[in-house]
């Protein structure tokens, strides 16, 4: 739930899952110290920031889930959590009964896809319940192409962003 389009998307559908099936969502934050956690156990002013990247992490989430659903909220109850450690062990973790159904975003699609979705991968090799991997929202990929125009200052026809 790292707040990118693709962890959005997916935060999306497992609301709907959620309503669907009458459950609740819990929408997981992932976070690890800058550096990683041997450099956090060999810098000792690292472990003074530890409660600040915490509440850092727990802020994050809750700007996520009111970016997403507003006041309304997702129509189910939410339990938000914040979990320090990798993104794809913190989830298998999380969802670890035969009755959860895990939500991950699939990563990108063509040849970056190599690159990318490693928390999917890890998920679908490693978690006890089913997982459902949200293939990316259609806007990402215009996005990322736009981007890659503005980036190599190349002409945008406005008629291709439809």
């Amino acid at each position: 739930m790292s707040g990118s389009l693709g962890s959005v998307t997916a935060l999306s559908r497992a609301a709907a899952e959620a309503r669907r099936r009458d459950a609740e969502l819990w929408p997981v934050l992932a976070w690890q110290p800058p550096g990683g956690e041997l450099a956090t156990r060999r810098s000792p002013a690292a472990t003074l920031m530890v409660d600040e990247w915490q509440r850092m992490a727990r802020q994050r989430l809750l700007d996520v889930l009111d970016e997403v659903f507003g006041d309304v909220g997702p129509g189910t109850p939410v339990h938000g959590l914040v979990v320090r450690g990798t993104p794809g062990l913190s989830l298998v973790e999380v969802a670890d009964r035969d009755d959860d159904v895990l939500v991950v975003g699939a990563g990108r699609r063509g040849w970056r896809r190599a690159f990318s979705g490693r928390v999917a991968r890890y998920c679908l090799s490693h978690a006890r319940c089913p997982v459902l991997a949200v293939p990316p929202s259609p806007l990402e990929e215009t996005l990322t192409a736009a981007h890659r125009r503005n980036s190599w200052h190349l002409p945008l026809d406005s008629r291709q962003l439809s």
